[in-house]
């Protein structure tokens, strides 16, 4: 590194410890009352108590910059930004800023492999290296664990799959990525065929569909696995079978480093002013700031690497709220996608299905009181990003964004945000007739 190089990566990480206070100062001074309330006409009937809410909650937490939007029975009736886009420009948040959505990612990921199971191109109890060739591999390779042959794609859609990152490693993080690249003698950055590579001479942890742990490798693997059936790179396959059918136009898979941001995206803050080793980027192995350099955004793609707006997301859910109308996926297969794992990681000793489970790309908890309903949500968190989309079972959808990922006490705002939607949402007796997608019907 030369000695340029190396005052352009002090300057950066100096600048970036600057970035919370002035997020705070902004938030707290002559950004957040005027902007939000300066929109708040042009909200439907009855919908200010949102605006409200999110200016609380701005005031107390202190996030740099957030957006929500609510649907009801299709309807978009609240779309919303607060804050600061990017803090040092004085950049607002808008309803249609884009935000990295981190594992929020997931259940578009298992869309798109429930489209294909739809049209046939694949099984979701299809050995999942069958399906990506790999078999032949592990076959000579009697040191890889045998376990490997029986992991499913049901098994990776429902965290089934054995691997388990509390007793052994997450592959998709930054400090996986040079145990990766020196095992493998390859050059960083690592790309996701290094990652599977490494993890096919790494023992499962569990038994394949017999437990649920969490899993973003499983996630990478059907990246994979959509683009074996599929013959597409995974980002186009979503966004030509998913999104733009929806009327999605502009969420996409995100980039590590900031000046690859894309237009309309927002910047992101650490809470923690923390930094690492670049895995990316010119100085690769250098300190840098977490959410630009060390986060692999690139590599995560299916397991945490979209970015989307608040409306994105909730054009995304609504559309599955109605499956009869669903442009993408049937009624038989949104049910198959929602359905709890089989034996006891989804139902109770009586046969009955836990009270909350993991589906396939969603959390899922059915409703009591309306049979075959059931209410899906799903959480996201990276450094400098927190987001949630919560899915009622009454047919009213939220997204909450934040280009921050907790407070000051270590809470991530989405996990904050969310309770306070599910009380605001239940005191709502009369919801708003217009539809506000129309406004964004191009966004």
């Amino acid at each position: 590194m030369t000695q340029h190089d190396k005052t352009r990566s002090g300057s950066r990480l100096a600048t970036r410890r600057t970035f919370l206070g002035a997020a705070a100062a902004t938030v707290a001074g002559f950004g957040l009352r005027g902007f939000a309330r300066a929109e708040a006409a042009s909200a439907p009937a009855g919908m200010a108590v949102f605006d409200d809410l999110m200016e609380r909650f701005m005031k107390e937490h202190r996030p740099p910059g957030a957006a929500l939007a609510v649907t009801h029975k299709g309807r978009l009736v609240h779309a919303r930004g607060f804050g600061m886009a990017d803090v040092e420009k004085e950049e607002p948040v808008e309803p249609t800023s884009l935000f990295r959505i981190a594992s929020l990612s997931k259940p578009f990921t298992s869309a798109a492999v429930m489209r294909l199971e739809q049209q046939g191109k694949l099984a979701l109890d299809d050995r999942v290296f069958e399906v990506l060739n790999m078999a032949s591999y592990l076959e000579e390779h009697p040191a890889t664990d045998a376990r490997l042959r029986d992991v499913r794609i049901r098994h990776c859609l429902q965290h089934t799959g054995g691997w388990d990152r509390g007793k052994s490693i997450d592959p998709m993080g930054a400090r996986a990525a040079f145990r990766i690249a020196r095992e493998l003698g390859v050059e960083l950055p690592i790309e996701t065929k290094h990652i599977i590579r490494f993890m096919l001479d790494q023992p499962l942890d569990t038994e394949p569909g017999t437990a649920y742990a969490y899993s973003n490798f499983g996630y990478c693997l059907l990246g994979r696995v959509i683009e074996a059936c599929s013959g597409k790179p995974y980002g186009q396959f979503v966004e030509e079978e998913i999104l733009k059918p929806i009327g999605i136009r502009h969420m996409r898979l995100g980039k590590n480093l900031p000046e690859d941001r894309a237009p309309g995206e927002v910047t992101y803050y650490d809470s923690g002013n923390r930094a690492g080793r670049a895995v990316s980027g010119p100085n690769i192995g250098e300190p840098a700031p977490l959410p630009y350099g060390v986060e692999m955004i690139e590599t995560m793609d299916a397991n945490g690497g979209w970015i989307a707006s608040a409306v994105d997301l909730v054009r995304f859910a609504s559309a599955l709220d109605d499956p009869k109308r669903c442009k993408v996926l049937d009624e038989t297969t949104i049910r198959a996608m929602l359905a709890p794992p089989e034996g006891p990681v989804g139902h109770l000793p009586d046969g009955s299905p836990r009270p909350s489970y993991y589906g396939c790309g969603w959390s899922v908890q059915p409703s009591r009181r309306a049979r075959g309903a059931t209410t899906k949500s799903h959480f996201g968190m990276l450094a400098g990003s927190s987001t949630v989309l919560t899915c009622r079972a009454d047919g009213t959808n939220w997204a909450a964004v934040f280009n921050s990922d907790a407070d000051g006490k270590g809470r991530q705002f989405a996990g904050l945000i969310d309770p306070l939607l599910r009380q605001k949402t239940r005191e709502i007796r009369d919801w708003p007739e217009e539809d506000l997608f129309e406004t964004y019907a191009g966004a």
